[in-house]
């Protein structure tokens, strides 16, 4: 790994933050924002959900991340590849800002998919790069900002972007959007990347199926990988169907807007940036069954105050425990997944995590919705605390086999310094 400096730690990290956070706005923006001003200018809803398809590329994140890994841009490999992708997105930001775009349907959809695609493809190099560059003892850190920043992308890409566009006009968000891509690549020429001195570092493997293969074959790599596509859906589903929950609850959809979408998202970017030192106090072995527990008692405040149908503000206390958890979660996972990646294959690694992360993340919410069409919000609810309480035991059991997965981090950890 390269050596930098201690106190340019927090520089980097703050880069990396803010990479994060604008990579992930416009794909928030128009798959979560949009589609509010499609339906004032008459779209079905058959053609708002024929638009979420745009996101589809982040299920693709491993495909993705070969190139990344095999084709090398020189000395600087990973922030070339960032500022080429990053380049190309905001070409395409600057077409999509033409105010006749709402007319014509196929091409903005087209648009948002390149969009989408571009933003997914530049978050593994830049997430590879992140890896390279902080030593393990910061990379927990960084999964903490990240998640802090796709909480602050939530808020900013399905929120103040409307209210942007409502003063300014359709153009407005997304020249800003190019402007904050463009002054994060000045920041990132900040960063000290150099080539590995190792030549084998130059060459990864030139077949992707024996690399992932070489991945589970790494010790405890299929108990990370059970723990990674189960210990988030069930809550992150639970935090999908609040909006809609509320409406139905009476809640009107202002405050609702402000109760989950702004003070949900504050609350679970602070849990995000919080709980990582946390894991530091408690460690890793601890932190998960540990996280898992608290997200297991959130959702159960949650199911007990909507079926026995409690006062609004026993829901609203519970919904924000929820985005404390989920914060929590998010920051765990988003930081052994940068633990759990090998010394030469920091893209394919991350790209094959990320690709399970949100599979799971995908999937989870449709049998979640079934719950809801079969027996209500309680029925939902209930079924996914159950989720979660299923993920709690076998973390519980299997917390010899968790230690001894700490274990080979922390082995990682002592090769590469």
């Amino acid at each position: 790994m390269n050596q930098i400096p201690s106190q340019r730690f927090g520089l980097y990290q703050v880069i990396f933050g803010w990479m994060n956070f604008v990579l992930v706005v416009p794909g928030i923006y128009l798959l979560l924002g949009l589609p509010l001003t499609m339906r004032e200018y008459g779209w079905s809803g058959t053609d708002i959900g024929f638009f979420q398809l745009a996101g589809l590329p982040a299920v693709f994140k491993l495909l993705l991340a070969l190139p990344v890994q095999r084709f090398r841009l020189g000395t600087r490999h990973y922030s070339y590849w960032v500022s080429l992708l990053v380049l190309a997105l905001a070409g395409l930001l600057y077409l999509i800002s033409d105010p006749g775009m709402l007319a014509r349907r196929m091409p903005l959809f087209l648009l948002a998919l390149a969009i989408s695609l571009l933003s997914t493809w530049a978050d593994i190099p830049l997430n590879a790069l992140t890896i390279k560059l902080l030593p393990r003892s910061e990379q927990m850190r960084a999964g903490s900002i990240r998640a802090m920043a796709l909480f602050l992308g939530a808020i900013v890409g399905s929120g103040f972007m409307l209210v942007l566009q409502g003063l300014w006009g359709w153009q407005a968000p997304f020249y800003i959007m190019l402007v904050s891509l463009l002054i994060g690549l000045l920041l990132m020429r900040m960063l000290q990347e150099e080539s590995q001195n190792s030549k084998s570092a130059l060459q990864p493997s030139k077949q992707p199926i024996m690399d992932l293969s070489g991945y589970f074959r790494q010790p405890a790599a299929k108990l990370w990988t059970c723990l990674l596509m189960t210990s988030f859906p069930f809550i992150g589903a639970a935090w999908l169907y609040l909006k809609p929950m509320l409406l139905d609850l009476g809640v009107a959809a202002q405050h609702v807007a402000w109760i989950v979408g702004v003070g949900g998202g504050m609350v679970g970017a602070v849990s995000s940036l919080l709980s990582g030192r946390l894991v530091q106090y408690l460690g890793v072995a601890k932190a998960i069954p540990c996280y898992l527990f608290c997200a297991l008692l959130t959702l159960i405040a949650l199911t007990l105050s909507v079926s026995l149908k409690l006062d609004q503000t026993w829901v609203i206390i519970s919904i924000l425990l929820v985005a404390i958890s989920m914060g929590a979660i998010s920051s765990l996972m988003f930081g052994l997944m940068m633990f759990f990646t090998r010394h030469q294959r920091r893209a394919s690694d991350y790209g094959l995590q990320a690709s399970l992360f949100v599979i799971t993340r995908l999937t989870f919410p449709l049998g979640a919705g079934l719950l809801l069409d079969t027996g209500g919000y309680s029925l939902m609810l209930s079924g996914l605390t159950c989720g979660v309480l299923a993920v709690f035991v076998f973390a519980l059991l299997a917390g010899r086999h968790i230690h001894r997965m700490v274990e080979y981090l922390s082995q990682l950890s002592q090769e590469e310094d």
